[in-house]
């Protein structure tokens, strides 16, 4: 069965000295600052599109090693992924990188290396991404 997940973003003003919020309306889990500098410069406490894109990768990329893991018999003790998203003004997102440390007991590294790869193309995240430059840092804690 599909499932459909809602956020709204509110905007007032121009781009570099408007803001904004964000609303996970979904999970109803709260209503989050937007401002261009927490885009372009330093957060200060508030969030950007590109941080939330890399709140969504780390997440979906993490569930689809740990998918992927257990469905060849070797599941995980533990996944850690960061997702570090790149923007640059003028340009957009230039890339993400993903870096991920797992513990799965009995796997060889060349096997993780293959699962960590497969993850990082087929989790639903990588492929909403596919014109995006993904990297990958992948490795057995």
């Amino acid at each position: 069965m599909a499932t459909t997940r809602t956020a709204n973003a509110h905007w007032e003003g121009p781009l570099t000295s408007g803001q904004g919020t964000v609303s996970l309306d979904s999970s109803k889990l709260g209503t989050y600052d937007v401002t261009w500098p927490a885009r372009s410069e330093e957060p200060n406490g508030k969030t950007s599109p590109e941080e939330l894109i890399a709140a969504a990768h780390s997440t979906c990329y993490s569930m689809a090693l740990s998918h992927g893991l257990a469905g060849a018999g070797t599941p995980p003790e533990k996944v850690d992924t960061k997702a570090e998203v790149t923007f640059q003004p003028g340009e957009g997102i230039t890339g993400i990188h993903l870096t991920v440390r797992a513990s799965v007991p009995g796997l060889s590294a060349a096997d993780f290396e293959k699962a960590a790869q497969d993850a990082k193309t087929n989790c639903p995240v990588s492929k909403a991404l596919t014109g995006t430059k993904i990297t990958l840092d992948a490795s057995l804690a």
